[in-house]
């Protein structure tokens, strides 16, 4: 038997990208999977497609993630799993952003998790545990020019990844994340543009030139990292909280002060 079938999930921004190829995946697996997130038409089409309950809305709105909780458990009769993937990105150093973007991006990647937990720990506990498992970003741990905010609400949730875990291990729950480096998803799709536009260079060309140091010099696919959020939501990880698991094709254990050496 499969260890997701018939375990009751829960996948916030499942509209696109990471979301979605995790709430595939996890369908795939025998799992009752509810999908929520902003934009209410890729979600319909995708709950149609593999079996899943629709529930639009935004993780930033403190009602809004109390009805989705509360829809999901009704209709499947608890809570099993949460992966907190709600995330946006906006480009700009400290001086760039305006307040309303730095409290928007802070909204939904950070504070949009801490009102998820706070609407999910009780249905867990009646499960006797459950796991859950946050989308970081290697961004979180290295600094990219013009990426403060995102960077810093990444950041942020690891912490409260470690927070949740502490406190959550007593009752059953384990909390990992995963941090993605370069996957080829929608949310990447503008600074590829930007790069091309810049070295006036192909999107593929741009593509190669983000991966260049890369060692596995290639992009992330969405289902790769959905692989990884499987092994942490499952009881292959049974002894896993906590802890952080890097997925980025090997981009941080890259030495940069080594780069200047290498192949023209």
């Amino acid at each position: 038997m499969r260890e997701l079938t018939d375990k009751v999930v829960l996948i916030t921004g499942a509209g696109s990208g990471i979301g979605d190829a995790v709430a595939r995946r996890f369908a795939a697996q025998g799992a009752k999977v509810g999908v929520t997130g902003r934009r209410e038409a890729p979600l319909k089409e995708l709950a149609k497609e593999i079996g899943a309950l629709s529930l639009p809305g935004d993780v930033s709105d403190r009602a809004t993630v109390e009805k989705t909780v509360q829809r999901l458990v009704k209709e499947f009769g608890g809570l099993d799993i949460v992966v907190n993937n709600a995330g946006i990105a906006v480009i700009g150093d400290i001086e760039q952003i305006s307040d309303e973007d730095w409290a928007s991006v802070m909204d939904i990647n950070l504070n949009g998790t801490r009102l998820v937990m706070r609407a999910v720990l009780p249905h867990l506990r009646a499960r006797g545990g459950g796991a859950v498992v946050n989308i970081s970003s290697i961004g979180a741990l290295f600094a990219a020019r013009h990426n403060a905010v995102y960077g810093t609400a990444k950041a942020a949730l690891l912490a409260l990844t470690k927070a949740l875990a502490r406190d959550g291990g007593p009752d059953g729950i384990r909390v990992n994340a995963v941090c993605p480096g370069w996957v080829d998803t929608p949310m990447v799709d503008p600074l590829l543009q930007m790069l091309s536009k810049e070295r006036g260079i192909t999107l593929d060309a741009a593509r190669s030139l983000l991966v260049q140091f890369n060692p596995l010099n290639r992009m992330g696919r969405p289902e790769e990292i959905a692989r990884c959020v499987e092994f942490l939501a499952t009881d292959a990880a049974s002894f896993v909280t906590g802890a952080v698991l890097m997925a980025d094709g090997g981009q941080s254990i890259v030495d940069v002060g080594t780069l200047a050496f290498a192949p023209r």
